[in-house]
């Protein structure tokens, strides 16, 4: 039988100050969609939750395959449009 322990490197917790809310004020937003069931609405809502908050403006909406990585126009103009992307995944 082996038993594996899911223990790993301990590193001194990086402690930051959060962005400003004025910070964001007229920055542009993108979102990256991957299609995972409920992405999209979950990363819709928080953008639109942030630009109402902020004064940022919701600009672009890109989706991807949740297995591989966007390509490369997708990230091309995620670069070239927004300061500010949100993705990340639900279910």
């Amino acid at each position: 039988m082996r038993i594996y322990a899911p223990a790993g490197e301990v590193s001194a917790s990086m402690n930051g100050r959060a962005v400003s809310l004025t910070a964001l004020a007229g920055k542009r937003i993108g979102v990256l969609d991957n299609r995972k069931p409920n992405a999209g609405l979950l990363l819709n809502r928080v953008a639109n939750q942030i630009c109402e908050r902020t004064g940022a403006e919701l600009v672009l909406i890109e989706s991807k395959n949740a297995a591989i990585a966007a390509p490369d126009e997708v990230m091309g103009r995620l670069t070239k449009e927004v300061e500010l992307v949100l993705t990340g995944s639900a279910d």
